[in-house]
């Protein structure tokens, strides 16, 4: 069971969600429970958060899937972070140019 994935549909405010699984490449559609607006409430149109809810692929924009669990445990669906680069080491050394600063000094 993968908790709180945000699931944004066309032209709709996005759905917290939990899914069964993520949807494979054959299937045609979302198959989640517990649907609920960000805000935690539940939409008017849900009449129990226990049922399940099929949404068709051809409606869904997106689907944000959390890396880990509340727990810090990891999911076996979720792929892991990639490292961030320390982005100083990144740029290359630049030399100043003694006469350029001097014109603009003068500026």
């Amino acid at each position: 069971m993968i908790r709180g994935a945000i699931l944004h549909l066309l032209n709709e405010q996005p759905l917290l969600v939990d899914l069964a699984a993520l949807p494979g490449t054959g299937d045609s559609a979302v198959v989640c429970t517990n649907v609920r607006l960000t805000s935690g409430r539940r939409p008017a149109w849900v009449d129990r958060a226990d049922h399940w809810f099929l949404f068709p692929l051809a409606q869904v924009r997106f689907l944000e899937v959390p890396s880990a669990e509340p727990d810090g445990e990891r999911t076996d669906l979720a792929p892991a972070a990639p490292a961030r680069r320390d982005e100083r080491h990144d740029e290359p050394d630049v030399e100043l140019d003694e006469e350029l600063l001097r014109r603009i000094r003068e500026t």
